[in-house]
């Protein structure tokens, strides 16, 4: 695990709101941050931030179009803060992507080369949105890849069992918070 870096995605105050379905998430969210940073892993939070005036968001691209629509992610606005009860520490890298994957947009793969980090840890809000496009320009870059499967959220629970028990394994390391937990501990 020397070479990993733990990413927290879209877990912004806004996306919580809206996908929090009472299964403590944020607790297991928190319980893999605080583990990572025991064993020294990086924690870098991803978080989705468009202009003010929406200079970058084009009128093809429905997801984001509707974004905007509904008010949600421009940079200064409250709910666009990452979640309080997962909040980054000093130290702790915060990249600001413009669309799904946590790459575009942003500086990420820049800053995980400057690290020398080539396996990352996936978590985060959608499973069916940036932790999966988040994986496949991870997998094009040549990153090993983990995801928690209970430090990622989406919606639609059925998108989300379809992606981490049956497309996922494919790609990745697919483990529970706790077991990952054991795997990283320091000896």
């Amino acid at each position: 695990m020397a070479n990993s870096a733990l990413l927290v995605m879209d877990v912004q105050r806004d996306v919580v709101a809206i996908a929090d379905d009472g299964s403590k998430y944020l607790q297991r969210l928190r319980k893999a941050i605080d583990g990572a940073r025991a064993a020294g892993i990086p924690v870098i939070y991803v978080v989705l931030g468009l202009r003010p005036g929406d200079p970058e968001v084009g009128s093809r691209n429905k997801v984001i179009a509707n974004v905007v629509r509904a008010g949600l992610f421009t940079e200064g606005a409250p709910g666009t803060a990452i979640h309080d009860d997962v909040a980054p520490q000093q130290g702790d890298v915060v990249v600001t992507k413009r669309r799904g994957s946590a790459f575009s947009g942003s500086d990420l793969d820049l800053v995980l080369r400057a690290r020398g980090i080539d396996s990352l840890v996936l978590t985060g809000i959608a499973t069916s949105a940036v932790v999966l496009s988040t994986l496949w320009r991870a997998i094009d870059l040549d990153f090993g890849l983990t995801v928690l499967a209970d430090a990622c959220l989406d919606t639609d629970p059925e998108v989300h069992r379809f992606l981490i028990e049956k497309l996922f394994p494919q790609w990745a390391d697919v483990v529970a918070v706790e077991d990952w937990l054991k795997d990283i501990a320091p000896q």
